[in-house]
């Protein structure tokens, strides 16, 4: 080959390498984070404090858009940044009911004003849920079904890793934080970090193909735990029947049958407490009293007055329980709980009556008579009495917008058939929606620290979903500040100042 030939071939070359680099180019990647659309504002705290910051808004976090409405992610850096690229991300989801939500502003009244304020780069993405739709074709369909919900969160978390370098702040601490369904979605994202289970909804979607590991996740009344939530809500609130409850036979059929169901659940989850002992259904009663009695205890420290007509039992002089000692050495010797916020267990003082015990049906009662129970069953009663679906049975629906049952229990009773089962499709999406399948000692998949809260008169779910997984929790070795507070309803993002002094204790100071 003559030289001109080579050169000739050499600028050939050139020309379709150059051409292939210029096709390359006009694909831009869209997951990448456009720093140039940060807006300035501001936002005035309860206490008058302004807070600067930059906005960045109405981002993708997917490349495969299905419903734009809900899949975007909206990023705040404060202006005083509290270690730089080091400091958390404070990732707030509003999911509730398990209903679409679309990617909000910061708050000063939540969590997320707070986190401004305290320094931390806070993300607020959207999501799909039970009620998004798109039109498709001159048909609606429904874009939220389960997991569509969960997954468009894990999208955001990759979108936040994809462009750790570019986003200030650092993703390899992000804290997520969520109330009821959303505190649900909460414990997911923290039980589920690159389970295999997801990939390929997630490759589908176009998420960025990285981590979807959390931090931390804040769990607020976390309605989860959904295929043995009925039971449970039978198990504990069935001594409420035919007093403040007043349900009808056929109810009372329905909840006794459901309740029967879970003895064999809590022994299987093979809990212990903190000195190792079994749980069982025999004495899972007294274990949950242990948390409903530190927290009546902290109330009375705190000036709270309790009725003697709601089941609390208490001495008006120190009670020598003698024991073990407890945390911090202000155990009381019943095998109180070791864990939650500090002052959680009692060091008995002189200015206080003393709780030493609960009598359990009265105060279930009580909670029963403050806000009416659910009939049962409580999460999937499609067809079950009544025709009426709860909002889990509309999300574990189809894409037509159909509701479902979710649990073999409810099927049978809908379908009057004692061989109904679940098909493999609902099995599937039943195990990836509940949290509780994925926590198990040094899970790599699982988030280190955990702050759940769940009032001490919430009735939206069984005490047991919450008791159960800040056990499992524990049990596995993770890290679980779990409190029921005295005399809160169902709701989150309270008293900000134990959450963030939480915070505070598991982020590193640099």
């Amino acid at each position: 080959m003559t030289l001109a030939k080579i050169c000739t071939t050499l600028v050939m070359a050139c020309a379709v390498t150059g051409s292939a680099f210029a096709a390359k180019a006009d694909k831009p990647d869209k997951l990448l984070f456009n720093p140039d659309i940060a807006q300035q504002a501001t936002l005035t705290m309860p206490s008058g404090e302004v807070v600067n910051y930059q906005a960045y808004e109405g981002i993708f976090y997917v490349k495969n858009v299905e419903d734009s409405v809900y899949q975007t992610l909206n990023i705040y850096v404060p202006e005083n940044l509290r270690n730089g690229d080091s400091t958390p991300i404070f990732l707030r989801t509003y999911i509730g009911g398990y209903m679409a939500t679309t990617a909000k502003s910061p708050s000063a009244s939540d969590a997320t004003g707070r986190a401004l304020k305290e320094g931390y780069v806070v993300c607020i993405p959207g999501s799909r849920g039970a009620n998004s739709t798109v039109n498709r074709d001159g048909k609606t369909i429904y874009t939220g079904t389960a997991p569509n919900g969960l997954l468009d969160l894990k999208a955001a978390i990759r979108y936040l890793r994809y462009n750790d370098s570019r986003i200030p702040g650092n993703a390899e601490m992000i804290i997520i934080d969520g109330t009821s369904a959303g505190g649900a979605m909460s414990a997911l994202v923290g039980s589920t970090g690159d389970r295999p289970e997801y990939d390929e909804y997630l490759r589908k979607m176009g998420a960025a193909a990285t981590s979807d590991k959390v931090f931390a996740s804040v769990c607020y009344c976390p309605i989860t735990d959904l295929n043995h939530a009925d039971m449970e809500y039978e198990w504990l609130y069935g001594c409420t029947n035919t007093g403040v409850r007043h349900l009808t036979e056929a109810q009372i059929a329905i909840s006794d049958e459901l309740a029967a169901e879970c003895p064999a659940y809590i022994n299987s989850l093979n809990l212990k407490d903190d000195a190792g002992n079994a749980i069982t259904a025999d004495n899972y009663k007294d274990y949950l009293k242990t948390f409903l009695i530190a927290s009546a205890h902290k109330a009375l420290e705190e000036g709270c007055e309790i009725p003697d007509t709601i089941g609390i039992i208490r001495y008006a002089e120190k009670p020598n329980f003698g024991g073990a000692p407890g945390r911090g050495g202000r155990g009381d010797g019943r095998g109180a709980p070791s864990f939650g916020p500090a002052g959680a267990m009692p060091g008995f003082n002189n200015n206080t009556d003393y709780v030493t015990g609960i009598d359990l049906d009265k105060y279930l009662s009580y909670v029963a008579s403050v806000t009416a129970l659910k009939t049962p069953p409580a999460f999937d009663q499609y067809g079950v009495l009544i025709d009426t679906p709860t909002p889990e049975n509309n999300v574990f629906g189809n894409p037509e917008g159909v509701p479902a049952n979710f649990t073999d229990f409810s099927l049978r009773h809908r379908l009057h058939d004692s061989s109904a089962e679940l098909g493999k499709d609902m099995v599937r999406r039943v195990y990836i929606m509940n949290p509780m399948n994925f926590i198990s000692e040094n899970a790599a998949s699982v988030a280190p620290h955990w702050f759940i809260r769940h009032g001490a008169k919430d009735r939206d779910t069984s005490f047991l979903v919450p008791v159960n997984l800040a056990t499992r929790l524990k049990n596995s070795g993770f890290d679980v500040n779990f409190f029921l507070p005295w005399n809160r309803p169902h709701s989150g993002d309270y008293n900000l100042d134990d959450l963030f002094g939480w915070i505070d204790s598991i982020v590193p100071n640099e």
